[in-house]
């Protein structure tokens, strides 16, 4: 009978051959918008959590959280199935009555952007609250400072933004404003891993933030994400809409963590109704793998190294593509330091360029593009019967709908593709007048 340490090392040997490198051929070989960055020991923790045969949370999930949680600077971390799981068991953990007057209810107000991912605004709509949407600025694509300044209202209660292609947004004005009006700030920093702001991680920031482990992201579990949050009581709560609402929070395979198990009277359920059974939200399950778990522990080994690549592509893009007629570059916002997640470009609208022709020009050289995820979120289908309340115009919002792109930053992309890319850039550029 083969031995788990004869069965691992075949793994490795296995995974090294299937991942040994292959020449780069310009035009031929895809130059991937993003992608997982995997090595030998990423394949021996999946088969390693499989040998278990403990397929929910175990051993690897509660090493995973305590790591991750310590890597962002956070009091804890709670592992779910998605980065959008995340987002929306962070929100909904604040509409928990068990929070008291602080309590989001139905009608508050949510501050938030409309040029992002839908699952930074969704979980607002899904809970029976309203999006507030300011304009964003070209270049950091930031919210608008002032807007937000202006934005807040009688029935304001939240902040909930991303860290757009990982660049941190303005946290000073953003903190600054929670103080002042006594928020809730939800941080997505799902595109953000490993991003400072002020020399401190993102993440670390909100009452709850947010973090997505999708193969496109800083790191990968496959599917996955989490949730980092400050408050004891807060956590609770987001533990809670996690695992089906229930009121207990007892651990997988454990029982009778509160002693009490069968001493319980809550509603109006019998007095000693089963507390495993009994539930205090309307809940989901949003639960991930200790396959999935084992797989980030092994990755988070690699966070540093996979960080300072993002770093240096995008710096290298930069470089090459200074002085481009026509382009918007990127910038870092004030006091951040980003982990990019994409490089993301604005077709000046004085420029006679077409972004869709670009882009077609890009992908027939095999370079993947994306753009900045719904453009406007306020024109999407989806959203048309939403009761957004639009703060000022959303001008710099639909030039981003209509004029901006994104390359790949990710680390497994190369010095000859980085060049291949910006030479593709440039001469399509050139040739546009």
């Amino acid at each position: 009978m083969a031995t788990r340490e004869h069965i691992l090392d075949a793994v490795k040997e296995f995974a090294e051959e299937k991942l040994a490198p292959r020449p780069f051929v310009p035009g031929e070989t895809p130059v991937p918008v993003s992608g997982k960055v995997l090595d030998s020991n990423d394949y021996a923790a999946l088969v390693d959590a499989c040998l278990d045969g403990w397929l929910t949370a175990g051993r690897f999930h509660r090493e995973f959280e305590e790591k991750l949680a310590d890597f962002v600077g956070a009091r804890s971390a709670l592992f779910v199935n998605s980065g959008s799981s995340a987002n929306l068991v962070a929100l909904s953990g604040l509409t928990s009555p068990k929070l008291g007057r602080r309590a989001l209810q139905p009608g508050d107000e949510v501050l938030t952007v409309a040029a992002g991912f839908p699952t930074t605004v969704n979980p607002i709509i899904q809970n029976g609250l309203r999006p507030v949407v300011v304009d964003v600025e070209l270049g950091t694509y930031d919210a608008i400072a002032d807007r937000l300044r202006e934005a807040v209202g009688p029935k304001t209660r939240a902040i909930m933004m991303a860290h757009t292609l990982g660049n941190p947004f303005d946290l000073d004005v953003v903190q600054d404003l929670c103080k002042e009006h006594r928020l809730w700030l939800v941080e997505d920093s799902c595109d953000a891993l490993g991003s400072t702001y002020r020399g401190q991680r993102t993440g670390s920031f909100g009452d709850t933030a947010t973090v997505s482990f999708y193969p496109a992201h800083h790191i990968t579990t496959g599917e996955g994400g989490a949730v980092f949050v400050k408050s004891p009581l807060v956590r609770k709560q987001v533990e809670s809409f996690r695992d089906w609402g229930r009121d207990c929070y007892c651990e997988t395979g454990q029982d009778n963590t509160c002693g009490k198990r069968f001493g319980w009277q809550l509603g109006e359920l019998p007095h000693g109704y089963d507390h495993k059974y009994t539930y205090s939200h309307i809940g989901y399950n949003l639960k991930a793998t200790d396959m999935q778990a084992a797989l980030g522990v092994s990755q988070l080994d690699k966070v540093d190294a996979f960080v300072e690549a993002r770093k240096t592509n995008f710096r290298y893009l930069s470089e090459r593509l200074q002085g481009v007629d026509g382009l918007i570059l990127p910038r870092a916002t004030p006091n951040s330091d980003p982990s990019w997640f994409g490089y993301p470009i604005t077709l000046d609208p004085a420029h006679p360029a077409d972004r869709e022709d670009l882009m077609r020009f890009l992908e027939g050289r095999k370079i993947g593009t994306r753009l900045i995820f719904a453009g406007n979120l306020t024109k999407q289908p989806a959203y048309r019967e939403v009761d957004f309340r639009v703060v000022g115009d959303l001008t710099n919002t639909d030039i981003v709908m209509n004029r901006s792109f994104w390359v790949g930053t990710f680390p497994g992309l190369t010095e000859p593709m980085l060049d291949f890319v910006a030479d593709s850039i440039i001469d399509f550029m050139s040739k546009t007048v």
